[in-house]
């Protein structure tokens, strides 16, 4: 092309740059079809942004990436990879990130959940399954739902009144209750739309502490409860629309002389000895729930066998399907495609309900699409989708009650000296896992798998009065194991020559194919939260130690830290309004930790929740946020003069003994408690209206039912003396120190 008015140089040079120009175009409308678009984050009013929120359908949670400033799902989308592709938080620019608001949850109890945004409108998660909707740019609260759980149903739970979450779905928001209910709420309003009953039986000590999943028009929840006992698992998909039931999983059989519920169980059956329906045999899905788009299938988590002791529910062995397993399942139907054991014989409470999350990865030179899991028994799984191939096994903490898993079986194969049907034994990981319920992120560009891992070792031991008579009680709403509890200080007298090792939390970098760790970060405390990865080359995590930080992804360098002065476990999520990318998380200690409560030398003192009380919040940072954190000041850890009771040492070795079965689990063993009341510190009207507590409930509206069902006026007087004097001796020594 040329023209009669230019020079010929010049004509060549605009058609050079005319072409380039023109190549230039096609690059991008060529990568744009590899690309799903990006919608723009444009400022909306907050009456629009309401009027627009909760529009929620597969296909969006799908496409996710295509609109990074929302977090549509519990897991931002079905892989639940916790990875956000925002990056205007970075490893340079992450200094002057600073809060910008923050909401008082109005709890003192743990918080767990994970925050759903859509279109600036934050949907979470509290307590006792209150759920909150929240303006994410300023904090404001829209409105609250309670569900009034009975306030009696804590004596249910053995991990304390959490919740994980919410799922939002077509302008309607969906949560389960700690009693057992499912709820479907108006996104605008908090309405309350539908309301199901989900549990078989209300006379067992079932729970819903789980966040619902959505897809294709069913909402998908289990249930919680092994540890207490009497209970059996199973999943269920309702109709979003009116809440009727589509199908229904159990996860482990039922009454052999009864018809089986699907054809499944019957092979399961085969797996289970004696009558382990009679203790409902465990199996619960409390946590992990996740959609597969490209098979259409659902998988589960199960939990634990209930009790824990293998020899009491199903005495001459067996597997004991689909106790610890990935399930996959049709999510139409409901019916099983495949699944995977991680612990045949369950007898350590090692769960397989931790996350499962999905990628496509490389595999021994082909791409799989795969999922993967780090569950509590210290192996990380990476299996096939579907088939169920099992593809990589490696321990991702120490390890004893197992050496390895056998590739060719896909079965652990057990450490015989570490049987505590024998004799006692400790052993590793504990029943704390080698990794919780906490999340676990994902960063794609690196392949790297990051999860906040426990070392905390259990003493096992069958329990006692089992042992001598071969008979076995279950007690209701209260914590059915077949164990011992009372053990710690026998650890010593079993360790054989080996070394216990000492109690520890890490924030691990794992390769899920070479079974490498390729960075790590030593916390002060076990329990910690789960993390939050970002395409800023940032790791975000909170700790029980009341800091919130941030770390380069590609070596564990800590970038940022901001003292919260509230122990944390929840994961935070990551959004953007109006061009600035946001990040928040829910701060609250609590859970199953409550059980050791702060009892260990080596980090007495150091839990937040100890040193600054546990006021929940919700916290919400930006680059350039106009807030500060409140310092909150140290407690007074001051033991008061205890009462003199008259006891003696038999009453308060009873004492010991009925504490450690059923109130450590809530107060903590040994009498040091964290988040739900150290009994070390009560009043003097505590001290004096004790049997009335404990007895007949005169806490109930607190969570504190009575246990005039279990023990007698002799026992609550026992339990009070070991107290006092557990408190009466540690206040002179620390008058001495």
């Amino acid at each position: 092309m040329s023209h009669p008015s230019l020079g010929k140089k010049t004509a060549i040079f605009i058609n050079i740059v005319l072409i380039f120009l023109l190549v230039f175009v096609i690059l991008i409308k060529t990568a744009s079809i590899n690309k799903p678009e990006i919608k723009k984050n444009i400022p909306i009013p907050k009456e629009e942004r309401l009027s627009l929120i909760g529009d929620i359908n597969t296909q969006r949670i799908i496409n996710a990436d295509s609109e990074p400033y929302n977090w549509l799902a519990h897991g931002r989308d079905y892989n639940e990879q916790r990875y956000s592709p925002l990056d205007q938080i970075n490893t340079k620019t992450i200094q002057s990130l600073e809060l910008e608001w923050s909401l008082d949850m109005g709890t003192t109890r743990g918080l767990e959940a994970t925050p759903i945004v859509d279109n600036g409108i934050m949907f979470v998660s509290s307590t006792w399954s209150v759920v909150h909707a929240v303006d994410a740019k300023t904090g404001e609260e829209l409105w609250v739902y309670d569900p009034n759980v009975p306030r009696s149903w804590a004596r249910k739970v053995c991990c304390d009144v959490v919740n994980r979450g919410v799922a939002v779905w077509k302008g309607k928001v969906y949560f389960g209750t700690i009693d057992g209910r499912l709820i479907s709420l108006d996104s605008k309003t908090g309405s309350v739309i539908w309301e199901i009953n989900t549990l078989i039986d209300k006379e067992k000590d079932y729970t819903i502490t789980g966040a619902p999943r959505i897809a294709n028009g069913k909402v998908f929840i289990g249930n919680g409860g092994a540890d207490m006992g009497g209970v059996r698992g199973y999943v269920s998909a309702y109709n979003v629309d009116n809440g009727n039931l589509e199908w229904r999983f159990f996860t482990v059989p039922g009454n052999p002389s009864l018809p089986f519920e699907h054809p499944e169980l019957e092979m399961a059956a085969k797996t289970w000895t004696g009558q382990w329906w009679t203790m409902g045999g465990g199996g619960t899905v409390w946590n992990s729930i996740v959609y597969d788009p490209d098979f259409n299938q659902l998988y589960i988590g199960t939990g634990n066998g209930s009790p824990w002791n293998q020899q009491i529910r199903s005495p001459e062995g067996g597997d004991n399907l689909f106790l610890s397993s990935i399930v996959a399942l049709d999510a139409d139907s409901g019916k099983m495609k495949w699944f995977y054991q991680t612990t045949p014989e369950e007898r350590w409470d090692y769960t397989a309900t931790q996350d499962i999350m999905l990628a496509e990865i490389l595999v021994d030179g082909s791409e799989r699409k795969v999922l993967m899991q780090a569950p509590k028994n210290g192996f990380f799984y990476v299996l096939d989708r579907e088939t169920g191939e099992l593809l990589r096994a490696n321990n991702y903490v120490r390890t004893n009650w197992a050496t390895h898993i056998d590739l060719n079986t896909g079965r652990p194969v057990l450490n015989p000296d570490k049987d505590y049907y024998k004799k006692a034994e400790w052993i590793l990981p504990g029943t704390f896992g080698g990794h919780g319920w906490q999340a676990m992120s994902y960063d794609p560009k690196q392949g790297l798998v990051f999860i906040p891992t426990m070392e905390i070792v259990a003493v096992h031991k069958v329990k006692e009065s089992y042992s001598k008579t071969g008979l076995y009680k279950m007690q209701p709403q209260t914590v059915n194991t077949g164990t011992e509890f009372n053990l710690w200080g026998t650890v010593p007298d079993m360790s054989d020559g080996e070394s216990i090792p000492p109690i520890t939390g890490e924030l691990i970098a794992f390769d899920p194919i070479t079974g490498k760790t390729k960075w790590s970060i030593q916390h002060e405390q076990f329990w910690n939260g789960g993390p939050l990865t970002t395409a800023g080359n940032l790791v975000f995590q909170g700790n029980a130690s009341g800091f919130f930080e941030a770390y380069d992804s590609r070596n564990g360098k800590l970038m940022w830290s901001k003292n919260a002065y509230i122990g944390i476990m929840a994961p935070p999520i990551t959004f953007m309004l109006d061009g600035e990318q946001y990040i928040s998380i829910l701060a609250g200690d609590g859970g199953s930790s409550n059980f050791l409560g702060d009892n260990f030398g080596e980090w007495r003192g150091k839990l937040a929740s100890i040193k600054y009380g546990n006021n929940g919040k919700l916290l919400t940072f930006k680059l350039g946020g106009r807030s500060k954190i409140e310092e909150i000041p140290e407690r007074d850890l001051t033991i008061p003069e205890q009462p003199i009771l008259n006891a003696n040492s038999k009453d308060i070795k009873a004492g010991e003994d009925i504490y450690a079965n059923y109130c450590a689990i809530c107060h903590g063993s040994g009498v040091h408690g964290k988040t739900i009341a150290d009994l070390r510190y009560m009043d003097t009207y505590t001290h004096e209206n004790f049997k009335e507590i404990v007895l007949n409930g005169l806490y109930e509206e607190n969570g504190m039912k009575g246990f005039s069902d279990i023990l007698n006026e002799k026992n609550v007087f026992e339990v009070h003396s070991y107290i006092v004097d557990v408190a009466s001796k540690e206040r002179i020594q620390n008058k001495n120190n």
